[in-house]
This record gives structure tokens, C-alpha cells and sequence, in this order.
């Protein structure tokens, strides 16, 4: 890994706690990136901080924060510019599932995934791109919006209906975001992963046995493996690590509107 690969990149990463989130900030600082994690966790995000600190590289600082809120999204990014001076970049990693077959949805389930999935990603490029467009252009470089899709962003699946309809409109911001947000010299990529063994796919394990989608703990990891992956596992955060690197790093300079998938093959099958 290149310590110097972000150096200079002040980031801000939402849902940044633990999983994908906290992994990002790990690795982006171990480049050189100064990062903010914002998290309705802020102890949890204080914690991942204090180890971003204590290793040397990047600069880390945590926020609390309600990313469906449109000031905490100010909030946060108004944070990155008072501890690093600027923001370049921004990772909108935050996200949550609880499935339910398609008659069972209701208005509170549809509202609690719609808003934490997709209205979030919605208010946080807003709120980053007026401070981007404020700084002026830099340089050399576009200023970088990164979303986190899904699976679910290409394949509909029969028990998180929502989900699906959540992460669809990430994959539309991502591609909207990129032609409204390219004259400010702002591009805007994601990356789809699929399972990753992470605290919201422990609970939606749990979840799909409750609904009686699944018969025991650990199926769903087993059915996906077997018949959808062509890589037979199941991923880790370590997996997303390079490609969220990637669409941080000057080697994605010339990407806008793309949505990655880092899925195991799945979108394949």
C-alpha cells in the first residue's frame, strides 16, 4: 500500500463506524488521507479515529451524525473544512436493510430504508458539492463524490424490495449526479458490492430467518456462495478497500457516472 497514494485528499466518510465505513477510513488514511467519519455512532467513530491517530499516517477526526438530517450534513462537511482546511472528497457509505417480502412493506419500512439509503446520498452531494463549487476548481484534479450501490443496484431480489428500490436510486444519483455536477469540475463514481461480512449483513442474516425466507443462521451466506458467485465466498471489507481507493486516488481522474460492482460475479450470473 502507498502511504502517499491520498495524500493531500481531505475526506469525508458517512456510516464510517464500523464495516465498509470504518475500513475505508483505515485504508484511506494509511494513505496519506486526512478523513472525517461521521456516524450517529460517534464513540464507535471517535474509537476507529483514535487508531487512524495513533498509527501516524492520515489525520482522523469524528463527528456525530443523522445523515437523513440535511444540517448534519452541512454539519459534517463544514467539519472536514475546519480540521483539514478543505474537502476534495466524499465516500456516502452509510446505509441500512430489514427485509420484508413485497405485501408485507409498509409505509414505515418503506420510509426508514428510502431515506437512510437514498435521500441521504441525495442531501450529502448536495451539501459537499456547495462546498466544492465554494473552494473554487482545483487545479489539477476534479473533486470526487463516491457512492456506495448494491447488488441491489443492478438485480432485483425477491425479499428487500425496498433495498432494491434504495440502492436503484444510488445507482440514478451516481449517474445524474455526474451530468449535473460536471461543469464544477466534480465527478461522481460508485462501487456495488455484494455480501460483505459486515454488522448489517449479520443482522440481515438474522432478519431473513424471522421473515422465514431463510431456515437457520448462516443460510443465506451458504445459497448466495452456491448459486450466485463465481467466486465461491463471501466478501470482506477488505475486498472494497482498493476500489474505494481507487475512485478517491488522481487514478480516477477520467471516471464519471460509473457504478463498480464488487460482487464475486454475481451481477454475472
Amino acid at each position: 500500500m502507498d502511504p502517499n497514494r491520498l495524500k493531500g485528499k481531505n475526506i469525508l466518510i458517512t456510516g464510517a463506524a464500523r464495516g465498509m465505513g470504518a475500513a475505508c477510513a483505515e485504508s484511506y488514511a494509511a494513505q496519506g488521507a486526512n478523513v472525517c467519519l461521521g456516524d450517529l455512532d460517534e464513540a464507535e467513530a471517535q474509537k476507529v479515529a483514535d487508531r487512524i491517530n495513533a498509527a501516524g499516517n492520515g489525520r482522523a477526526v469524528a463527528v456525530k451524525m443523522d445523515v437523513t438530517k440535511r444540517e448534519d450534513n452541512a454539519s459534517a462537511v463544514a467539519a472536514v473544512v475546519e480540521a483539514f482546511g478543505s474537502i476534495n472528497v466524499a465516500l456516502f457509505n452509510a446505509g441500512l436493510n430489514k427485509p420484508r417480502f413485497f405485501m408485507d412493506i409498509d409505509e414505515g419500512n418503506w420510509d426508514m430504508i428510502m431515506n437512510v439509503n437514498t435521500k441521504a446520498m441525495w442531501l450529502g452531494m448536495q451539501e459537499t458539492a456547495k462546498q466544492m463549487i465554494a473552494q473554487g476548481p482545483m487545479e489539477d484534479h476534479p473533486y470526487k463524490l463516491i457512492n456506495v450501490g448494491s447488488i441491489a443496484s443492478r438485480k432485483p431480489l425477491v425479499d428487500v424490495t425496498v433495498y432494491c428500490t434504495s440502492k436503484y436510486g444510488c445507482l440514478a444519483l451516481t449517474e445524474c449526479g455526474a451530468l449535473g455536477l460536471a461543469e464544477h469540475n466534480i465527478t461522481v463514481n460508485g462501487y456495488a458490492p455484494g455480501v460483505v461480512v459486515t454488522p448489517l449483513w449479520e443482522q440481515l442474516d438474522k432478519d431473513l430467518v424471522e421473515i422465514g425466507f431463510k431456515e437457520r443462521k448462516g443460510q443465506a451466506y451458504d445459497d448466495i456462495v452456491a448459486n450466485n458467485l463465481v467466486i465461491k465466498r463471501v466478501s470482506y471489507p477488505e475486498d472494497i478497500t482498493g476500489t474505494a481507493s481507487f475512485l478517491a486516488s488522481d487514478d480516477s481522474d477520467y471516471m464519471t457516472g460509473q457504478m463498480i460492482s464488487i460482487d464475486g460475479g454475481w451481477v454475472t450470473k
